[in-house]
């Protein structure tokens, strides 16, 4: 394309600027061959004439490439392009991550950013690249995933400079491996691998100028793999900056590990180290920065001793550390004084207090420690010379040692970690994070700089090398044909410094001279690389020499080369270290001690021949290497690791120097660029085929200028090919691949301008066509609306004449009619006026006479009325006055008291309001007394009764006897009696009735004024009412917000509830796999035999049943407990041997249960007796056995049954020969002890009635004293003291009422077992009556019942447990028998339960639920992924635990109850703890099936909600990108209404709840919406308006479906609402500040945090839409913070998040006894009864 063409009028260009580096200008004239100024309009409107001399300024992109995720996507790649798209998604999108081919560029926000939560690890595991926004969390996938998929080593090599975010995003790449590969074997290694970095930031890091957490060394971590999952780690170190030890900056720090111990001096156990305040210390005050904002030093040392624990550094080892490092700081603090003003030697004070502790820091002595410091050896052939040295060189030494121990502390560290880190089996492949510094470049430049800019210049060697071979690679694989692409090499400059004579060679050759000198080593560099293009020597006339780095050209000052790499220490003091008695010290010098011997050391031996007085080396530096060797040896080895890696890179940028959030310095960013290699990436890609289509996303983008002819083929490459031919014509800016074509830079620009072209005048000719088309109906309607408007007029005219012309002719005779009727009327009312007038006025005269007779008259009475009326009014005028005085004062008092009773009121009604539950308590005991009380006085009256008949018939009879002596003697007295008495009776009566009399007149009186009074208060109260009534309104609408609370309570606690039934799930998950593994181990240790087998898996189980036990509370395990300990014996079971020893030991007990445990034990033995019988009785009716021995078994039965229950057998009852005579006997004498013993019983019982009684009263007396004390204190004390008071009291009446309840728990269950047992010897007699009546026993073993006759129980034996398990549980397939009701095993399991209840056995029932239970568990662990299996289950755990309720003791429970199924209600087992521990099974069934159909959904999610194209035609109008290819997707949105179909199909048809149903589906939906907006906030491609609608269609497709399936009252539209919000924040106008109201409106369910980022990730269409602002942005984030300003903070939604789960009850309409059990499933060994 010409020249011209691009660069016509209206095209964008870069041109450079001092501040801003690149602006964006407009040409205003188009550009024409050989024009030398090109004419520019800038942003701000001012016109500009541009001379460019020989090369034009770059080009703009497209405005739909502005923000490009991938930088090697743009058109146009070069620099300005990368600064404009880093900044505009920095600054606008807010988005740090930006990929740049192979490269991430990561830019530091300074600011905490919600990316980095578990559910954004979650959500990019297992994605690929392109499918989400760039992240680093998706480059650590990226190698993941070809670590695991392909076994090859992959690494991450992050580099930047200081403060750019290196070491926080090591972190978050350790922590993304750690999350998703987990552990295997060691559960705690990937805790010791995160536990790692604190340690070595403490040690490693450092506050500098750039960065408050900057790295002071570079590391390569390697995090082994196994399997895909963690097995260990190894850290490499390079080059630590020990200079920092001893010298630190300005405002700049040491490391942190110092300053972290004098922040926790106060510590017990470092009170002996002598630590103060950093600014204590010479080597920590030196940079005046002692403190960093927001840096808690303490809780650092803390965060690091815990990460030591972590990894296995013992307590003690840390203090000895702690002992060297504080012994490092007092080593600084040292004073070295000079002996004279020449300054040739100097000495240390014995007395000097930081001398004293580091000596006995490191127990070394202090004499030879201040030798050695100010003295140093020198050892000649003949003999040994003790040199004094200058201050200045003791304090280089002392700084030195210092060095030295510190780089040895290090090293030990890093050792240790490792040493925690590492895998005893190893591992199969890795991952290496490689976190290391950046190109720096100072104005002082020293030995540190030239290290780390020679590491980056092999790393930006090798990073060359790989985007070059990946190049070639896809050119290769397209079958393009390539030249080779010439890139800037940086061998040269590395052959410089590394080479043979290069600048390390002549380093190190200096350093091995006595006398070398950095002066003479730039000598030698000038002399030899002067003539090198890399190489320069300054214009300024100092030692220093200039490198042309691969970033630019860096000046490196000579002074201190040679010293820093030698790392001389002085031997002596060495020795001094290596003779400590620290145990570490000797560590950390270990491998020093065992190396060569000094020569200052040497006794005797051959000596090598020097001349006499040359000063010779130490020893141990002959064999040393220097550090630039070490340096270069290390880089070496990592650039080897690391060509045997696939490489990942991520360039981190430094935005600002200030350290502000989200401020972008353009001009810093651009040096950074320059030297990370990204710009040297772009121009790679730029010189090749930078922009890269597949066929199908080029013919789907660019259809539009395709031609009719071109279309007539089905090829796309081919269409493709011929519309590039036509459109580019040069061969040379575009090939056609494989799979691809590829094109020039600027290519995609061009065939954007002419889409959007063709576009234009596409919508040009539409609108002219649309425009006519709307004029021409417009015209067609006037005219027709005319024409109308016409007709009718003429119309309306016509008919207004003909109406005139009627209503003239009928006003006509209208007038005439009128006219005469007005006269007629006229006449006769003047008649009749006349006559009424004089008869009016006639009878007015007669009226006034008598009117004034009357008057007249009347004067004289009234007058005398007038005058007692004025006498009367006066008296009343003062008495008047003086009650309405009284009334004054009279509501003044008053006032003043309903003040104070509104008072009392509002504080009793608050104390109501708080003790409601225990008012609620005390009427529960008020009933339970009142019922106590009726049976009481039911039970006084019926004695009462007895007592009074008998005592009137005894009355009777004396007086009878007595009337018959006196009768003849008594006549006359009794008359003379009788009279007396009548005259007594009649005195009484009249007394009584005056008395009587009189009484009703006081109450009458009485009566009268309370009437009165009554009367007065009516209006008091009614005054009070409605004052009140705003009140009560008040307190209505709080008890209203309380109760709110008080759901939102409940929710959560049944939330708590459930998260506890997961944990405990989740443990004894864990369980099992032990117990598993123990079994394996079992297994594989020997051979079992089948008796073995069984006896291991009832062990197994036995202990699955112990760990699934439920929980009981404190008071049903006293309730029960008697129970539980003391089971009787029932057939089939032996009676224990201690049960005796037992009875006899439990003397101090509760008088009830000895009795109770006597009447057991006695009961015991006599079924244990008629059980022998019972057996007996069988063997007498065989033919074949002897009758003579009949009579001697029952005797010697009998004799054992009156020997245990204490009888004398008679001797007339020997001689009896009739067995079944004496059997009866013996029964009829245990029934009457029997009977004895329930009378005693009910005896003791109405004693504890009594006791009880005693108790309630003294409870309603301490009631009584509480209501006064409360009201006391209401009048006296504080609203604080009173809740006190009240709490205390309400405690001890729950103490009370506790002890209450389990006296009447224990008496009703002793009362029910009582009964039982009545009725079990009852039913034990009849049927021996029955046997010695001649009648047959039944032959089976079973329980039987008599014929018709159903008790809906199925009969079974202990022993039967296993099979009934395993038929209906574990071996059950409902499949087997169609038709059946899903939840019959739950029936089964009911009857058989039943079964226990009946015969009271509660251990029985309570072990097959227990069985029941761990079978369930066991199949769901077999079938966990089968949802129809989850399903049945749970269908059968609410089915169970709903006819435990209905059949229970819950009368609330009865009501849809039939009488039938009233009568099999359980009488003797309390299900209780049977339904808590069903409950908790049905609510891990229902966690498992969610989670097994969240298994299934989850992958069709994003596909289906945001990929798939259900509306046709609004494909984004973005272009896909390099890193996201176009395709299908893998699932759409019916297949997901599918398998939301078959999941609702599965629970109706296993005969669940519709409430639960409607909760699985809203968490279902819950699922749903919340991943689909997870990845819509993670996925900038899916911000646009298009996207917005077809998510607002698929949201509209699943509510519909929530319709059709009836699920729309379900709660599940609700889960759906923040997705809903999004779409339609993604379709709104975003402008003004009218639509940021709108939108805050509009988003109530979002967070802020999403509506803005969605907003800053929202995609415009291409010449349809502007950008979002930053300011419209800002606004609507002030807004919606100002209108929620506790609103939730996070990004994501948490989608493993799951609602409570409520379990309704709902009763069984299936009738026990008709239920039907087909023959298919093998219950034959079951009896129904």
């Amino acid at each position: 394309m010409a020249a011209g063409e691009l660069y016509g009028q209206g095209a964008r260009v870069w041109i450079p600027d001092c501040t801003e580096v690149w602006r964006v200008a407009e040409v205003t004239r188009g550009y024409e061959e050989g024009d030398n100024v090109l004419h520019l309009r800038l942003e701000d409107g001012l016109e500009l004439a541009y001379p460019f001399g020989s090369q034009l300024p770059p080009l703009c992109n497209p405005d739909c490439l502005s923000g490009e995720d991938d930088l090697v996507a743009l058109s146009y790649l070069h620099e300005p392009a990368v600064l404009h798209s880093l900044r505009v998604r920095f600054l606008e999108a807010n988005a740090i991550y930006t990929y740049c081919g192979i490269i991430l560029v990561a830019i530091n926000p300074y600011k905490q950013l919600p990316i980095y939560e578990e559910e954004v690890i979650y959500a990019y595991s297992g994605r690929e690249v392109g499918d989400m926004d760039p992240h680093i969390f998706a480059l650590a996938e990226e190698a993941y995933k070809q670590m695991s998929r392909y076994g090859k080593k992959q690494s991450l090599i992050i580099s930047g400079e200081s403060g750019a975010g290196k070491t926080a995003s090591a972190k978050y790449a350790m922590r993304y491996f750690t999350t998703v590969g987990g552990s295997l074997g060691d559960s705690s290694m990937e805790d010791k691998v995160l536990a790692s970095s604190p340690v070595m930031e403490a040690f490693g890091n450092a506050k500098t100028t750039r960065n408050d957490n900057s790295s002071r060394f570079g590391k390569y971590i390697e995090i082994g793999f196994s399997q895909a999952y963690v097995t260990g780690a190894t850290i490499k170190t390079y080059l630590l900056e020990k200079s920092r030890v001893t010298f630190q900056a300005k405002a700049e720090r040491n490391y942190h590990i110092f300053y972290q111990l004098c922040a926790s001096a106060a510590l017990p156990e470092l009170q002996g180290l002598g630590l103060r305040g950093a600014e204590s210390f010479h080597y920590t005050r030196q940079g005046q920065c002692t403190y960093v904002e927001g840096t808690d030093d303490a809780a650092d040392l803390d965060s690091t001793r815990h990460a030591f624990s972590l990894l296995g550094v013992l307590e003690t080892e840390q203090l000895e550390l702690f002992n060297v490092l504080a012994a490092i700081l007092h080593l600084g603090n040292i004073a070295i004084r000079s002996r004279d003003r020449h300054g040739d030697g100097c000495f240390v004070e014995l007395t000097d207090k930081a001398l004293g502790l580091f000596c006995t820091l490191l127990g070394i002595e202090e004499s030879q420690v201040s030798r050695w410091l100010c003295y140093r050896k020198l050892v000649t052939t003949g003999e040994t010379y003790m040199k004094p040295l200058s201050r200045q060189q003791a304090l280089d030494s002392r700084d030195a040692l210092a060095k030295h121990m510190y780089g040895k502390v290090f090293g030990w560290m890093a050792s240790r970690v490792n040493r925690a880190l590492r895998s005893p089996e190893g591992h199969h492949t890795s991952i290496g994070i490689l976190d290391i510094y950046g190109f720096e470049m100072f104005e002082l430049n020293s030995f540190e700089q030239f290290c780390i800019n020679y590491a980056n210049e092999k790393l930006q060697q090798l990073f060359n090398l790989h985007v070059f071979k990946l190049e070639q690679e896809e050119y290769v694989t397209e079958e393009i044909p390539w030249v080779f692409i010439d890139f800037c090499d940086n061998q040269p400059c590395i052959e410089l410094i590394e080479g043979r004579l290069g600048i390390l060679d002549l380093l190190n050759e200096e350093c091995k001279m006595p006398q070398g000198s950095d002066g003479s080593w730039a000598q030698k560099l000038y002399q030899a690389h002067l003539g090198s293009s890399h190489f320069q020597k300054p214009k300024r006339p100092t030692d220093a020499f200039v490198v042309c780095h691969f970033a630019g050209k860096v000046e490196y000052q000579c002074n201190g080369f040679v010293e820093k790499n030698r790392d001389t220490v002085p031997e002596e003091l060495v020795g001094l270290l290596r003779a400590s008695k620290s145990a570490l010290l000797a560590e950390l010098f270990l491998e020093e001690g065992e190396g060569t011997v000094p020569q200052s050391r040497r006794s005797s031996g051959p000596r090598p021949a020097s001349r006499p007085g040359r000063r010779s080396l130490p020893g141990n530096n002959k064999n040393k290497k220097s550090i630039a060797s070490q340096f270069k040896a290390s880089l070496h080895k990592l650039m080897e690791m690391l060509g045997s890696t696939t490489p990942h890179y991520i360039r981190c940028i430094k935005p600002n120097d200030s350290k502000q959030p989200f401020v972008f310095d353009s001009r810093r960013a651009v040096e950074q660029l320059r030297a990370c290699g990204v710009l040297e990436t772009i121009r790679i890609s730029a010189s090749g085929y930078p922009s890269r289509w597949m066929y199908q996303e080029f013919f789907d983008r660019y259809r539009a200028l395709v031609s009719r002819e071109e279309l007539t083929g089905t090829d796309e490459k081919r269409i493709c090919s011929l519309v590039l031919e036509r459109l580019l014509q040069d061969p040379r800016k575009y090939q056609c691949g494989k799979s691809k074509v590829f094109f020039r830079a600027g290519q995609v620009a061009y065939l954007e301008e002419l889409r959007y072209r063709r576009l234009r005048e596409a919508c040009v000719l539409l609108q002219r066509h649309l425009r006519g088309w709307l004029a021409r109906r417009r015209f067609q309607r006037t005219r027709t609306a005319a024409v109308c408007l016409q007709r009718y007029t003429r119309g309306m005219l016509a008919r207004r004449l003909a109406k005139v012309l009627r209503r003239t002719r009928a006003a006509v005779v209208l007038q005439k009619s009128v006219r005469m009727a007005l006269a007629r009327r006229s006449y006769l009312r003047v008649c009749r006026a006349v006559l009424t007038i004089q008869a009016f006025a006639r009878g007015m005269f007669a009226r006034c006479l008598y009117r004034q007779m009357v008057r007249h008259q009347k004067a004289v009475v009234i007058q005398a009325a007038v005058r007692g009326w004025l006498a009367r009014a006066h008296y009343a005028r003062l008495r008047g006055a003086v009650i309405y005085l009284q009334c004054c004062y009279r509501r003044t008092q008053a006032r003043k008291e309903l003040r104070r009773l509104r008072a009392e009121a509002r504080s009793v009604e608050h104390y109501k309001q708080l003790h409601k539950g225990m008012e609620i308590k005390v009427m529960q005991l008020q009933c339970r007394l009142d019922e106590q009380a009726q049976e009481k006085q039911r039970l006084s009256e019926q004695l009462s009764a007895l007592n009074a008949a008998h005592a009137e018939e005894v009355q009777r009879l004396r007086a009878e006897m007595q009337r018959l002596r006196e009768d003849t003697v008594g006549d006359s007295h009794v008359q003379h009696l009788q009279e007396r008495l009548a005259e007594l009776e009649r005195h009484s009566a009249e007394s009584r009735l005056g008395q009587e009399v009189e009484e009703l007149r006081q109450r009458l009186a009485e009566v009268e004024a309370v009437k009165l009074h009554l009367g007065e208060e009516r209006d008091a109260l009614i005054q009070q009412t409605l004052e009140q009534s705003q009140d009560l309104e008040e307190q209505h609408q709080r008890a209203a917000r309380e109760s709110r609370g008080l759901l939102q309570e409940l929710e959560e606690e049944r939330a708590r509830y459930q998260s506890l039934v997961k944990e405990y799930a989740r443990l004894e998950q864990g369980y099992e796999n032990l117990r598993d593994e123990v079994a394996f181990h079992k297994q594989s240790t020997f051979r079992r035999s089948p008796s073995s087998e069984s006896f291991l898996g009832s062990e197994s189980s036995y202990l699955s049943s112990m760990s699934t036990a439920p929980s009981r509370d404190g008071s049903d395990l006293q309730a029960e407990g008697p129970e539980e300990r003391w089971q009787p014996v029932l057939e089939g079971q032996q009676p224990q041997p201690g049960s005796e020893a037992m009875l006899n030991g439990n003397v101090g007990q509760d008088p009830f249960e000895k009795a109770y445990l006597l009447l057991l034990g006695q009961l015991n033995a006599v079924n244990e007796e008629l059980a022998r019988t019972r057996e007996e009785l069988r063997r007498a009716r065989a033919p074949a056995e002897p009758e003579e021995k009949k009579p001697l078994d029952f005797l010697k039965r009998r004799q054992n049954i009156a020997e245990m229950l204490g009888l004398a057998r008679s001797p007339e009852k020997a001689a009896v020969d009739d067995d079944l005579k004496h059997a009866y006997d013996a029964v009829q004498v245990a029934n009457r002890l029997l009977a004895s013993q329930l009378r005693e019983e009910k005896q003791q019982h109405e004693e504890e009635v009594e006791v009880l009684h005693l108790d309630i009263c003294s409870l309603k007396q301490l009631s009584q004293q509480q209501a006064a004390l409360i009201q006391d204190l209401q009048r006296h004390q504080g609203q604080e003291g009173l809740q006190q008071h009240v709490v205390r009291l309400k405690e001890e009446n729950w103490e009370l009422a506790q002890k209450l309840e389990k006296q009447e728990r224990t008496t009703l269950k002793l009362q029910k077992q009582l009964r039982a047992y009545a009725k079990q010897i009852q039913d034990l007699t009849v049927r021996r009556e029955a046997t010695w009546s001649g009648q047959e026993p039944a032959g089976s073993p079973k329980i039987s019942s008599p014929a018709g006759l159903s008790q809906a129980m199925l009969a079974w034996r202990m022993e039967d447990e296993g099979r009934i398990i395993r038929t209906i549980i574990t071996d059950y397939r409902p499949q087997s028998s169609p038709g059946v009701l899903p939840d019959l095993p739950a029936y089964i399991l009911f009857m058989c339960f039943r079964h226990a209840d009946h015969c009271c056995d509660e251990p029985r029932a309570r072990s097959l639920l227990d069985a029941a239970v761990n079978a369930i568990k066991r199949v769901m662990k077999k079938h966990s992924d089968d949802f129809d299996v989850v399903a049945l289950w749970l269908a059968n755990a609410c089915r169970l635990l709903n006819c435990l309720r209905q059949y229970g003791r819950d009368e609330s429970y009865w009501q849809e109850n039939t009488v039938r199924q009233n009568e099999h209600r359980l009488h003797n087992v309390d299900p209780q703890g049977a339904c808590r521990s069903l409950g908790a099974l049905a609510v891990q069934l229902y966690q498992q099936l969610i989670r097994t159909a969240e298994k299934g959904l989850k992958p069709m999610i994003v596909a289906a909600m945001l990929e798939s194209e259900t509306i046709q035609g609004l494909s984004s109008a973005r272009p896909p990108g390099p890193r996201r290819p176009l395709a299908a997707p893998a699932h759409t949105l019916p297949e997901l209404l599918l398998q939301l179909g078959s999941f609702r199909e599965a629970l109706s048809r296993q005969g669940l709840p519709a409430t639960v149903v409607h909760q699985a589906i809203r968490q279902l939906l819950f699922l749903i919406s919340g991943t689909t907006l997870n990845y819509l906030l993670l996925r900038k491609d899916a911000c646009s308006w298009s996207r917005g609608i077809q998510l607002r269609y698929n949201i509209s497709q699943l509510e519909q479906w929530l319709r059709a399936e009836g699920l729309h009252q379900s709660g599940a539209r609700e889960v759906l609402e923040p997705l809903v919000q999004a779409a339609q924040l993604l379709q709104v106008k975003k402008a003004t500040e009218e639509d940021a109201g709108a939108i805050c409106s509009l988003c109530t369910v979002l967070s802020t945090q999403q509506v803005v980022k969605i907003l800053r990730a929202y995609t415009p269409a291409a010449g349809l839409e502007e950008r979002v602002s930053p300011s419209f942005i800002s606004s609507v984030e002030k807004r919606l913070q100002e209108q929620n300003p506790g609103g939730p903070s996070q990004l994501l939604v948490d989608t493993c998040h799951l609602f409570p789960v409520h379990l309704p009850f709902s009763a069984s309409s299936v009738h026990l006894d008709e239920l039907h059990i087909p023959e298919s499933i093998d219950l034959a060994f079951l009896l129904r009864v």
